[in-house]
């Protein structure tokens, strides 16, 4: 049982205890102090904001700036609980317009911390200083200082243990103040604004930034070079900021922004209108990145909800959903083309559509090996993929086929009987006749509406000949053919099954890797290849560090802002390593799961890609080994499946 309360009578705390208890609502870690002081800045009309911290916050956090400033006998009514310049009425509290009116944020920080304010009044020759120790104003008197005010914080919950020990590392602490001045900085791009870590400059932003620009300080080129902007209005509401395209999204929402009258908050409706617009663009475990402002009237808006005031309430949640979603949906349908490049007249088919290319870099690669002399060049497959992945067709003959089809014959089971069966019917439809290759793993090529274009079969599918296939699945299992160069239709007898080939590729490679992943088996790159770093790539870089060795990255820093890679993993050819180091380094997973699940993509055969009979059995052979192979790594369904019932109602047979 627990201890009984003593039985006290009821009493007014003291001021000191009522500090602290607020505190524990408005003061979590050094980033709550950053944003309640930068915000109090904002509200104060500055043009300039300059903040430090040291030792992740808890050492110091300061912020200065050139607003409007207090007068002395405003300083001690500062650290004052509920004393406040922004609101005075009740009708103004219905229609708030400034980030900060509680009047609690400065005397909460004072209460668990070293607190010191200085401060000039435009009207006043001299600034004034207070300074407060654990709640107690301990010094008060004039102060030098040229316009505005700048706070100092030390020692953050030193005098509070039990609060200092829920604090996280020096590192981790100084990332989220990093990411509370950015955001904050984000929705004001009239304000110039500085951060200095550890008496180093972090950030700069100079006033009068574009959105884009801002951001292209914040996050990497490989995110901000795809953004595209979205305006939209309807009668009192309007939606803008930037939205990036489905093919740049990634594994965790930390790039989906949002902000409600300039107030930077946290909404599961704003994040569920995004979602649903982007809804059959994305999987389901990916975010899109988005920073969008909504601007709605001040009366249809709660923000006295959280202390933090970092959550609001709508008045009409509907009417914000269905605006939102349309604004992004509009804009997503206005923006995403096919980035592809038609071939060259010559290379084009009288019976077929010429090849594709991801970019102009990638096709002017394919004219240059298309001109190298070689004694097997043919014509490249058309929807191939990167420069790297190429290969030209090799002119030898396809393997004879058995009679029945390829592994017709019973054998040995190694799979069970519900899998997809690798066998080919009598009679059945044949599959296309290409001739066998033996290509490395294709970079991934991806639509921007997030469909996977075609590429060649993967290094785990090189050709055999139908000879050397064992009989992988039970007798009565047949494989029928491949419909249009992505599903592949299997016959277990009283199912006929489609099979998503990129999607049961996926399975098996990301089934391999963490099998080996942590094996950090790696094959040395020629000439090492350096790739350069923005600062959040940097970063990423020290945080992945660990997961990438562990997965066969071999990585060097020469110097700051460069990182060279001398090794790779053993199924990456150079320029998908780089690639996905790249994607890796610009946020696109958070975990070694992740990452594995982004190779596994980037590696897996493309929907689009014709089969041969060889390849497609064994693929199939292969995915009914792997463990959950009724979904891919992304949590994407591998298989349809018709059985007699759903037939009979599709031709109407029965209701």
């Amino acid at each position: 049982m627990p201890n009984a309360v003593k039985h006290r009578t009821i009493r007014v705390l003291p001021p000191e205890l009522q500090n602290q208890i607020a505190a524990g609502e408005v003061v979590e870690r050094p980033a709550s102090v950053l944003k309640e002081l930068v915000e109090n800045s904002l509200d104060a009309g500055a043009a300039r904001i300059d903040v430090a911290i040291e030792g992740g916050g808890r050492t110091l956090l300061s912020v200065a700036d050139d607003g409007w400033g207090m007068t002395p006998e405003e300083l001690p009514l500062a650290v004052t609980r509920h004393a406040t310049s922004k609101i005075a009425s009740m009708a103004e509290l219905a229609s708030i317009a400034s980030f900060g009116f509680r009047g609690e944020a400065l005397p909460s920080i004072a209460s668990v911390s070293t607190f010191t304010l200085t401060s000039r009044h435009e009207a006043f020759d001299e600034g004034a200083i207070i300074k407060v120790e654990s709640g107690r104003i301990v010094e008060r008197g004039p102060a030098a200082l040229a316009k505005g005010t700048r706070i100092e914080v030390r020692d953050l919950f030193a005098a509070v243990p039990a609060r200092l020990k829920f604090l996280k590392s020096e590192p981790t602490e100084t990332k989220r103040a990093t990411d509370v001045f950015c955001r904050t900085a984000l929705a004001r791009l009239d304000v110039a604004m500085k951060l200095s870590v550890g008496g180093k400059t972090s950030l700069r932003f100079p006033a009068g930034q574009t959105l884009l620009a801002r951001l292209s300080g914040i996050w990497p080129p490989a995110v901000t070079d795809d953004l595209f902007e979205v305006d939209y209005a309807l009668g009192p509401i309007r939606v803008h900021g930037i939205l990036g395209k489905p093919l740049k999204a990634q594994a965790k929402a930390d790039r989906m922004l949002f902000y409600v009258n300039g107030r930077a908050v946290l909404d599961r409706v704003l994040l569920a209108a995004v979602r649903e617009a982007y809804k059959g663009r994305l999987l389901s475990r990916e975010y899109p990145q988005a920073v969008l402002f909504l601007e709605i009237p001040p009366e249809d808006l709660d923000v006295n909800v959280h202390p933090a005031k970092t959550e609001v309430r709508f008045r009409d949640e509907q009417a914000v959903f269905v605006n939102l979603r349309r604004a992004v949906g509009q804009a997503l349908d206005k923006n995403l083309v096919l980035r592809t490049v038609p071939a060259p007249e010559p290379w084009v088919r009288q019976d077929a559509e010429g090849p594709k290319f991801a970019s102009r870099l990638d096709f002017l690669g394919e004219l240059a090996r298309a001109d190298a002399p070689s004694p097997k060049e043919t014509t490249p497959m058309a929807g191939s993929g990167r420069e790297d992945s190429l290969r030209p067709w090799s002119d030898a003959p396809a393997p004879p086929a058995r009679p029945g089809g390829p592994g017709s014959s019973g054998g040995p089971s190694s799979g069970p009987a519900e899998a997809s069966g690798p066998h080919v019917a009598e009679g059945a439809p044949p599959v296309r006749q290409a001739p066998l290759r033996h290509p490395d793993p294709p970079a991934v090529v991806r639509h921007e509406r997030g469909e996977e274009a075609a590429g060649p079969a993967p290094e785990i599918l090189r050709a055999r000949t139908v000879e050397e296939l064992e009989p992988a699945l039970p007798p009565g299992v047949r494989y029928l053919g491949q419909f249009a160069d992505t599903y592949l239709i299997v016959d277990l007898g009283r199912e006929l099954v489609l099979v998503d080939q990129h999607a049961a590729h996926e399975r098996i490679l990301f089934a391999a890797m963490e099998a080996s992943g942590h094996r950090g088996h790696s094959r040395p790159v020629g000439i090492p290849v350096e790739v350069p770093l923005h600062a959040s790539e940097a970063a990423r870089l020290r945080e992945l560090f660990p997961e990438l060795r562990a997965m066969g990255f071999v990585l060097e820093t020469p110097r700051p802002g460069l990182v060279a890679m001398t090794g790779a993993p053993p199924a990456l050819s150079v320029g998908q390593a780089r690639e996905y180091l790249s994607a890796a380094l610009a946020g696109q997973s958070k975990t070694l799961r992740d990452l594995w699940i982004l190779m596994s993509c980037k590696t897996a055969v493309k929907a689009g890609t014709p089969l041969a009979d060889d390849e497609a059995v064994a693929l199939l052979a292969q995915w009914a080994k792997a463990p959950d192979r009724d979904y891919c790594p992304h949590g994407r369904p591998v298989t349809v499946r018709f059985g007699p019932r759903e037939m009979e109602k599709m031709f109407k047979r029965r209701k």
